[in-house]
């Protein structure tokens, strides 16, 4: 697989920039894979793209478009929290045309029985934010994912042999919780894991009609408290990537 590099546009992107995204004239793909750390994004595109090319590095958010199997795809860094997921998303949506977007990243197992490195697949994100609000809905929105991109997904890993759970996350604005009971009700719901994002990537994407998934890797088990490094949250959840590869 190619290194990214600053090279020479691939073509014009449908819009020139936004505040926090500039893509210099190279293009964004219609399918997006949205992982929180922009060193995992350009992990990816290294060991995954070929002819990848940095699209952006605004605030060292890296960004990055290449080709997989002949087929174009981009790789942009998120941040943590549904503000900063919901910022890019909104614009990579409105602003570049993106239609199929897929949140990678790592996760709090909450069920007995989950180990770390399973899969999980978001089939919806029950959450503590307010972001839904702001669309004045007459009662309780419940984001989902979609299940075009979901079916694809669990069929790859099964494919893989990879043990998926699929269900229902929590997307929590809140990482230190004072509320020590907080996982123990979530958990009783049925609630698989806990991450800080998904819920406002499937609003953001329902909104606007375009499709969005959300895949993570179990980093820690929040029952018997195992978890993984930072080295191995960055490059070792190959698996989880190799799904979201083939829903290019």
């Amino acid at each position: 697989m190619s290194t990214p590099t600053d090279g020479p546009p691939v073509r014009p992107a449908g819009r020139s920039s936004t505040p926090h995204i500039d893509p210099k004239g190279v293009e964004i793909a219609e399918t997006i894979l949205l992982p929180g750390d922009p060193l995992r994004a350009k992990f990816i595109a290294e060991t995954f793209l070929d002819d990848a090319r940095c699209f952006n590095e605004v605030r060292n958010m890296l960004g990055f478009t290449g080709t997989y199997r002949g087929r174009p795809v981009s790789v942009m860094g998120t941040g943590m929290g549904i503000p900063s997921i919901s910022l890019y998303t909104h614009e990579l949506i409105h602003d570049f045309g993106v239609k199929n977007l897929v949140r990678i990243g790592s996760c709090g197992a909450l069920q007995e029985g989950m180990e770390l490195y399973d899969i999980v697949i978001a089939q919806g994100a029950s959450t503590d934010s307010a972001y839904v609000r702001q669309f004045d809905l007459p009662g309780t929105f419940a984001p989902l994912s979609s299940y075009r991109l979901l079916e694809k997904a669990k069929r790859a890993a099964d494919q893989r042999g990879l043990r998926a759970h699929v269900g229902n996350v929590l997307s929590s604005d809140i990482f230190y919780n004072a509320d020590s009971e907080v996982n123990d009700r979530w958990r009783r719901m049925g609630v698989l894991a806990v991450e800080m994002e998904s819920a406002g990537l499937f609003v953001n994407a329902a909104a606007a009609g375009v499709d969005a998934l959300a895949i993570f890797t179990v980093s820690d088990q929040l029952i018997t408290h195992a978890a993984t490094t930072p080295e191995e949250r960055q490059s070792a959840f190959t698996g989880m990537m190799e799904i979201a590869l083939e829903l290019v």
